[in-house]
């Protein structure tokens, strides 16, 4: 895996409230863009999971 620069999704607010992803290495890291020091690290079978979890639980519709 090649590392990455952090990423948004398309549907963040112009306002940096979102989630930003990045690759280091060999972990998916996962920040909240108003709290960039706070970072969630996973190998990218975790975080595949974590992905179809969310899609199954209908958290990815947003309001």
């Amino acid at each position: 895996m090649n590392s990455s620069g952090w990423q948004k999704s398309s549907f963040s607010a112009a306002n940096n409230e979102c989630v930003e992803v990045r690759v280091c290495g060999e972990v998916v890291e996962l920040r909240e863009s108003d709290e960039p020091g706070t970072i969630l690290g996973a190998d990218p079978a975790t975080f595949l999971n974590l992905l179809e979890s969310i899609k199954a639980s209908g958290f990815d519709q947003y309001a």
